[in-house]
């Protein structure tokens, strides 16, 4: 396979992703979903004490990074949009050996 150089397109939608400020916070999705920290943690690839300390009202409790900020809400946006989206793009979103829901 060869190397695809990069073109004023690609250059043009480089910088919109980079600038990207798709998040959503955990308390929001929370109130939004029935989940629990364990799912949101599943999301996030993080540890569930992780998504423990989000939530915390003290002073060991912690901001979210912005990685799980954008992981809730790819979420968020897979679990409203998944159906509409077109079979060759969700599997190209969504690469996995395990089977895809239809």
């Amino acid at each position: 396979m060869s190397l695809r150089n990069l073109g004023g397109r690609e250059q043009a939608l480089l910088n919109l992703y980079c600038n990207c400020q798709f998040g959503m916070s955990p308390a929001d999705f929370y109130a939004k979903w029935n989940v629990t920290h364990a799912q949101i943690a599943a999301i996030c690839g993080c540890s569930e004490s992780t998504v423990d300390r989000w939530f915390q009202r003290s002073r060991s409790s912690q901001p979210p990074e912005t990685i799980y900020l954008r992981r809730l809400a790819e979420m968020d946006f897979l679990w409203e949009n998944y159906e509409p989206i077109p079979t060759p793009i969700r599997q190209q979103l969504c690469r996995s050996d395990r089977r895809q829901p239809s």
